[in-house]
């Protein structure tokens, strides 16, 4: 191909990319730089000073900001795992042994396409300690009847059942994906041999599908560690904090009280948090041969 032939193709590229690179720039990247500096001032709004490290030492004698990292933390392990697993349950027996499943599979993945908020305010219905689904079907079991999102100790809980509900869906997609692209010649070849079910599962589909749990699991992650709607539109936060998390406590700071700087710094606090997390996940990757995603 002719030099100005390439240049001239190259140029159209570039020219298709640009769009995503000004709102990538304009939403992300600016705003993100913005938001370094500000983390080194005591900007509210109105007003800002330089004072250094002041807002990141601050961070580290934040009684508020400790309990909401350990919830987030609790949070994230509570729920990846238990969705991610059930994920791929779900997959293996949709796409194997339960029938029909061009109907079971949309229904697991409709809580990805509610609305965060209406899915908020039904289970804020199905946790009603008064009229709510959960303590009446308690009630017929002869249970006790729970104060769900007021308990300081099962509040957490309620969130992360419902962080599952929500996610869950969308590993079972993915996982489907991954799993109907295993050649099925190689189940084949393990039932000749004798291989069960479960030595299947646990010696081919897992080892297989490695890839896609990897890219799964950094984007549970990731995601994770941004819960905020739930929180807010169901317990903000309480009871005393038991709910609390990082997000959580960026938009008290920033929005309700002002603090933008501080309020900056607790983000730039979690963008080094998730990176080094995720960073990791990829060594941990790279070592296991699984980094690369399809």
């Amino acid at each position: 191909m002719p030099l100005g032939r390439k240049s001239k193709y190259d140029r159209i590229g570039y020219l298709f990319i640009l769009p995503n690179v000004l709102i990538y720039g304009t939403f992300i990247f600016v705003p993100t730089l913005f938001t370094i500096f500000y983390s080194f001032t005591n900007f509210n709004l109105f007003q800002w000073r330089f004072i250094g490290f002041a807002n990141y030492q601050r961070i580290f004698r934040d009684d508020f900001f400790i309990t909401a990292m350990k919830n987030t933390f609790l949070y994230a392990a509570g729920t990846i795992f238990v969705s991610m697993t059930l994920g791929l349950i779900l997959a293996n027996l949709l796409n194997n042994f339960v029938p029909g499943n061009k109907i079971f599979r949309p229904l697991f993945y409709l809580p990805n396409t509610v609305s965060i908020i209406a899915s908020c305010m039904a289970w804020l219905y199905i946790y009603n300690p008064r009229s709510g689904v959960l303590n009446y079907i308690i009630g017929i079991l002869g249970g006790t009847p729970q104060n769900w999102l007021l308990d300081i100790n099962l509040a957490l809980l309620c969130i992360m059942i419902m962080g599952i509900w929500a996610t869950m869906g969308y590993n079972m997609i993915v996982f489907t994906a991954g799993l109907q692209g295993i050649p099925e010649h190689l189940y084949e070849a393990a039932k000749i041999d004798g291989a069960g079910v479960l030595t299947q599962f646990f010696r081919i589909t897992i080892p297989l599908l490695a890839p896609t749990t990897f890219f799964l699991f950094v984007m549970s992650v990731i995601a994770s560690f941004q819960v905020f709607a739930q929180v807010y539109t169901m317990t903000n936060g309480g009871p005393m904090n038991a709910t609390t998390t990082i997000v959580h406590q960026i938009y008290q700071n920033g929005f309700e009280g002002y603090r933008m700087g501080y309020a900056s710094s607790q983000a730039v606090f979690l963008l080094l948090i998730t990176t080094a997390i995720t960073l990791l996940t990829f060594r941990f990757g790279d070592k296991s041969g699984n980094a690369e995603l399809a």
